[in-house]
């Protein structure tokens, strides 16, 4: 529990941090007054005043906010600093900012990754890197880091060994796994289960990782190809769940701290690459044209430029109150998901 809660804060810290940072700094360049920064909603438990901006951190670290001046017309105490004051592109290059920070920090993440440790790839050796909490393999009893000698007699002396030989095996019938853990021999009964995406059985362990060196410059182009597929993959998916919402499986706060604590029990390295997923879902979900998400407030500002005036009041606050409501359904859909997957 204290594991999941740290890399839920860590992650969720981390991703709005880097979104919000690129709003506040392009309010900053563009001359717009940023009366506070906060990470986390409620109560404020560290604050701080640094020229004109209250810098706080809050009790809730779900979220964060920019309070830019002048962000409503009719509310603008900044004058010619008001967000509403200033030119249409100004309020672009703010709006797009957030998510545009949430593609460069994955680029960041995997170079880093890349640079200083390699690009990962198997461990030709079977021992297992991770055992997922609720798979077979951690009903039976192993653990992160065993090294597998056996199964039903027959040895195994390799990764790839050992995954010809569970492809072969049938859901619902035991194998007797034989395996080292700190020097010492133990073995384990395992009844594989049916996993539908995988079509076969499987008993919920992955590999070790093995780390490639690779120059600073591969590093880089890398860290753009790495997130570049990730990216089009997402829209590929995002563009499914359109097409068929009924069998989306979404995740809301509770799934995706639940996935954060079981990433961080594989190491530190695993939960960069999940926050760098999640960066990059935050992105492209953001940039999506609904009223309420920063691609909404775009679609506005384009609108604003092609009629060379704002959308009136009316018509502004009917588009963000049906955003409002769009997404508080589907954080009451995802929400549900978790409780599902939770709990029962």
């Amino acid at each position: 529990m204290i594991l999941t809660t740290a890399a839920a804060v860590f992650v969720f810290g981390l991703l709005v941090l880097v979104h919000e940072f690129g709003h506040f700094i392009t309010a900053k360049l563009t001359g717009m007054r940023v009366d506070e920064f906060a990470i986390g909603f409620g109560p404020k438990l560290i604050s701080f005043r640094r020229g004109e901006t209250i810098y706080s951190i809050r009790a809730i670290p779900l979220g964060g906010f920019n309070d830019i001046a002048g962000m409503e017309p009719e509310d603008n105490p900044a004058g010619e600093r008001g967000y509403c004051e200033k030119p249409v592109l100004s309020r672009m290059i703010v709006i797009l900012a957030g998510a545009f920070m949430n593609f460069v920090l994955p680029v960041v993440l995997f170079f880093g990754i890349f640079a200083f440790l390699g690009t990962p790839k198997p461990d030709s050796e079977p021992v297992f890197g991770a055992v997922m909490e609720q798979g077979a393999a951690a009903h039976a009893g192993l653990q992160a880091g065993d090294k597998i000698l056996k199964i039903d007699d027959k040895p195994i002396s390799s990764w790839e060994e050992f995954g010809n030989y569970m492809q072969n095996v049938n859901p619902d019938q035991q194998i007797v796994m034989t395996y080292e853990r700190d020097g010492k021999i133990g073995s384990a009964i395992i009844t594989p289960e049916y996993n539908e995406k995988a079509q076969r059985a499987l008993i919920g362990v992955r590999s070790k990782l093995a780390y490639e060196p690779q120059s600073v410059s591969d590093s880089v182009s890398l860290a753009f190809e790495r997130t570049g597929e990730i990216a089009k993959f997402m829209i590929v998916m995002i563009g499914e769940i359109f097409k068929d919402p009924g069998e989306a499986d979404i995740a809301g706060p509770l799934g995706i701290a639940q996935m954060a604590g079981q990433v961080a029990e594989t190491g530190f390295i695993p939960l960069l690459n999940f926050a760098a997923l999640l960066s990059l879902n935050l992105g492209i979900v953001n940039l999506l044209p609904v009223p309420a998400l920063d691609g909404g407030h775009f679609v506005a500002l384009v609108i604003e430029a092609v009629r060379g005036k704002p959308l009136g009041s009316k018509a502004t606050a009917y588009t963000q109150r049906f955003g409002i409501a769009l997404l508080l359904l589907l954080t009451i859909f995802a929400t549900k998901n978790d409780i599902v997957r939770l709990f029962f």
